[in-house]
């Protein structure tokens, strides 16, 4: 029977991990990703676990030995945040090229500088095209979720991609909520064997690893990996199917709240859209036809799914937890482009909030719904919430 605990989000990956019961796990501490792999040690230490986990002396060298125990044909796992992720910056390209089903969670939090241990996404949006799927968790429940589903995604035949778990840093990783967890037995019949591709240590059939790969086939591995990118929606709906009928818990590529009929629609990334969701029963039941989407799947960027949703609205309000130095930000930057060619462009407006873990609050959604209502979005103008100017 499926467990309710109050546990953080760290904890819930960690269990959902146990349950699951890779070949590998290699870490490096990094707050605030940190409470994942103390949890998983306790478990490989007790013994629940059969896992060889490795203790690095850097996060380039725990995506480095992942990298190398997955090409060996091993389930592997790590975990990071903030500049851990930076200096994997080079690994984690690799990773992805190689075709790699690794699975990472990452706790997102700032870049540096000035150093900042709190939440915000320009960790994940820095490798957004270093060729990872990245999936998105609003609370501690949809990490745990995400992790399960995480292996069937990334080991698909018609994927063979690794697979990010990006939750906010300390807002999900150390904030404490009921958390429903599956069977350990339903977990590991859901995920299964691993389903390995040309194993390094099949030596009946050789491969080779990381040559160089000069202009005579780079350019066609490339393409490799976008066309494998282009397999991930169909995949993702396919076992997100299959985890709503051991969890009754439904996902899709867009987290879709009050969207039939509304006029207006916010469109945020990880843990704010709680906050949204809140703003808009509050606004809703002020008789404001107001909506949010969230998407779950970030990378590949599922533009034909924005344009279904987004289309021929009043007005669209993207929210940001990063910020793109002399260029749009990400998120607003990827929904602009995708609602280029809709039938019916609504008003656009873009917001950037909560750098550095700054609080997000009810006002500030209010805030920026009250623009969309007047029609004073700008679309080519950047605005922030809760800012000091």
């Amino acid at each position: 029977m499926p467990l309710k605990q109050a546990i953080t989000g760290a904890e819930a990956i960690a269990y959902a991990m146990k349950q699951i019961n890779p070949d590998v796990v290699a870490a490096y501490p990094i707050t605030p990703q940190t409470p994942v792999v103390e949890y998983f040690a306790k478990y490989v230490a007790d013994g629940v676990v059969d896992t060889e986990m490795i203790p690095v002396e850097s996060e380039h060298s725990a995506m480095s030995a992942v990298v190398g125990a997955a090409a060996a044909g091993a389930r592997a796992f790590t975990a990071t945040a903030s500049v851990g992720l930076a200096l994997m910056h080079e690994i984690v390209f690799i990773a992805a090229s190689l075709r790699l089903p690794i699975v990472m969670a990452v706790a997102n939090r700032a870049l540096s500088g000035p150093i900042n241990i709190h939440c915000d996404h320009s960790d994940a949006m820095a490798e957004r095209d270093s060729g990872w799927i990245q999936l998105w968790a609003e609370n501690a429940q949809e990490a745990y979720d995400f992790t399960v589903m995480a292996y069937r995604i990334a080991e698909h035949p018609d994927v063979r991609l690794p697979v990010m778990v990006n939750f906010d840093g300390f807002i999900i990783s150390h904030g404490v909520e009921v958390v429903e967890t599956l069977d350990d037995d339903v977990v590991k019949n859901f995920v299964g064997k691993p389903i390995k591709m040309y194993p390094l240590l099949d030596t009946s059939k050789p491969v080779t690893y990381g040559p160089l790969d000069l202009y005579d086939y780079y350019f066609e591995h490339k393409r490799q990996q976008i066309e494998a990118m282009k397999h991930v929606p169909r995949v993702f709906k396919e076992v997100a199917e299959e985890f709503a009928k051991i969890s009754g818990r439904k996902y899709d590529l867009l987290d879709e709240f009050m969207v039939d009929d509304a006029e207006y629609i916010m469109v945020a990334l990880g843990s704010t859209a709680g906050t949204i969701k809140h703003t808009i029963k509050e606004l809703r039941a002020e008789g404001k036809k107001v909506g949010l989407v969230k998407p779950w799947v970030f990378r590949p960027f599922v533009k034909s799914e924005f344009q279904r949703v987004l289309n021929a609205r009043k007005g669209v309000v993207v929210l940001d937890r990063s910020a793109s130095f002399g260029a749009e930000a990400p998120l607003y930057e990827a929904v602009k482009s995708a609602l280029y060619e809709v039938a019916v462009r609504p008003q656009m407006g873009s917001y950037v909030y909560g750098l550095g873990g700054r609080d997000i609050t009810p006002e500030h959604i209010r805030q920026a719904f009250e623009d969309a209502f007047k029609g004073n979005l700008i679309a080519d103008e950047e605005r922030y919430l809760g800012l000091r100017e």
